[in-house]
C-alpha cells in the first residue's frame, strides 16, 4: 500500500521521498524525548531505554488513508503486547491535526482494540521534523540505548510484520492489558446515537463508576464547549443537544475524577 506523502506547507502535496525516519538511520542513536500525551502521561526515552524497554512510534495523520488502514494492526499489538505495562512500549505521533482529531483516530480507525497513547501536534509536529518524516504513516522500533532498530516498518501485512521487526533476543513477550479503567475497555463503554444528528444525541456510559463522571463536548480545535459538560451515571442515558452549535465534527469526552476514560466522535448536519 502507497504511503502518504508529507508536506512541510500549509497543505498536504505529493513530494516524493523514499527514505523513512531520514534523520536517525538504523543502528543510530536518537537523542532523548520527555513528551506528555494528550491524557497527561509523560514518556520519557531514556527512562524506557534504562528499563530496556523497545519504544514504537507509529507517525500519523487523522485524514492519511494508509494510516487509517493500518490502525487496526498498531492497536493490535499494543492491546497484545500489554498495553504499554510491559516490554513494548507504543506512542502514536500525531501531525498537523487538532486534539480531537489526533485523539479519535484510534477510536474510529481502530474499533474493539485497545487504543495506545496519542502525542497531539503540537509536539508531533516537533518530532516529525526531528525524526525527518517524509511520508505516513511511518513506524520506527527504537531499542534499549536508545539505538533504531527499524526506522520503517513497512510494508504491513498484519500485527506479524510488527512482531517479524523484533530483533532476536529481545525478550518482548505478549501479555495481558492492566485491570482497571484503562483503554482496553475504552472501544464500548460509550454509546452514543445517532452519530450523525441535527441536534440532539444520547450518551450512555457502561464503564465502572467515579466519584465524579462527566462528559463534555469539545470542539475540532479541541476546546470544550462551555455549556454542554454533564454530569453521568453508569448505565443511564442521558441527553445532549448541541443544536446550537455549528455543523461539524466534534469529540464527546468521557472523565472519572478528572481522568479520561473515553472519547467518541459525533457529526453535527442539518
Amino acid at each position: 500500500m502507497i504511503k502518504a506523502l508529507l508536506t512541510l506547507s500549509s497543505a498536504l502535496s505529493a513530494t516524493l521521498l523514499l527514505a523513512q525516519a531520514q534523520n536517525y538511520p538504523n543502528g543510530s542513536t536518537v537523542a532523548n524525548f520527555t513528551i506528555t500525551d494528550l491524557q497527561g502521561t509523560v514518556h520519557d526515552l531514556d527512562a524506557y531505554s534504562a528499563a530496556g524497554k523497545y519504544v514504537l512510534l507509529d507517525f500519523f495523520f487523522y485524514d492519511c488513508g494508509p494510516c487509517q488502514a493500518n490502525a487496526p494492526y498498531y492497536s493490535e499489538l499494543y492491546q497484545t503486547y500489554g498495553c504499554n505495562g510491559g516490554d513494548l512500549i507504543c506512542i502514536e505521533v500525531n501531525y498537523g491535526d487538532p486534539d480531537t482529531d489526533a485523539e479519535a483516530f484510534s477510536v474510529d480507525f481502530a474499533p474493539g482494540f485497545a487504543h495506545p497513547p496519542v502525542i497531539g501536534s503540537a509536539t508531533g509536529n516537533g518530532l516529525v521534523d526531528e525524526y525527518g518524516i517524509p511520508a505516513f504513516p511511518t513506524f520506527c522500533l527504537i531499542g534499549p540505548g536508545r539505538q533504531m532498530i527499524v526506522n520503517d516498518i513497512w510494508p504491513l501485512t498484519g500485527m506479524s510484520t510488527f512482531v517479524n521487526a523484533f530483533p532476536q533476543g529481545s525478550g518482548i513477550t505478549a501479555q495481558a492489558c492492566a485491570v482497571g479503567i484503562d483503554e482496553h475497555a475504552r472501544a464500548a463503554a460509550l454509546a452514543v446515537r445517532p452519530t450523525l444528528t441535527d441536534g440532539p444525541v444520547t450518551v450512555n456510559y457502561s464503564g465502572p463508576g467515579a466519584q465524579r463522571l462527566e462528559v463534555a463536548v469539545f470542539d475540532p480545535l479541541g476546546q470544550p464547549v462551555p455549556g454542554l459538560t454533564t454530569a453521568l451515571r453508569p448505565g443511564a442515558d442521558h441527553t445532549l443537544d448541541l443544536g446550537a452549535l455549528a455543523n461539524g465534527q466534534y469529540l464527546l469526552r468521557v472523565t472519572a475524577d478528572g481522568r479520561v476514560v473515553d472519547t467518541q466522535r459525533v457529526a453535527l448536519v442539518r
